[in-house]
């Protein structure tokens, strides 16, 4: 039997992985149809507006080092905390040294975790 949380887990390692080398279709495979990301800016993206602006180079991240990855399960529901150690360059900034959190929901769909949103913030 899979472990469920252990899941999630292993889903966020890759989500990190698929941002630093660019995938977007490993991202899309991870993500719900109507996923969304709440910026620490405040700004809501889609899932291919937050895509395209990896690809573009508005984001760049380089590396992300896993400290916590909280999961709360719920049904087909879950609630997932990760917190991070990454390196990035965002929006024509320097590359920098950031602990980022992401609050993350998500559901089943036909019986495999996607992730639905998450609020990006600083721990």
């Amino acid at each position: 039997m899979t472990d469920e949380k252990e899941t999630i887990r292993e889903m966020y390692r890759k989500y990190w992985r698929c941002m630093i080398i660019k995938d977007a279709d490993g991202l899309r495979n991870l993500m719900a149809d109507d996923y969304y990301l709440l910026h620490m800016t405040g700004v809501k993206q889609s899932a291919e507006v937050f895509i395209k602006g990896l690809l573009d180079g508005t984001f760049n991240y380089y590396s992300a080092d896993h400290e916590s990855i909280e999961v709360t399960l719920d049904g087909d529901h879950a609630v997932m905390v990760g917190r991070s150690r990454v390196m990035a360059a965002v929006y024509g900034g320097r590359k920098s040294s950031w602990r980022l959190q992401g609050d993350f929901t998500l559901h089943k769909e036909d019986g495999n975790w996607k992730f639905c949103c998450s609020k990006a913030s600083t721990y």
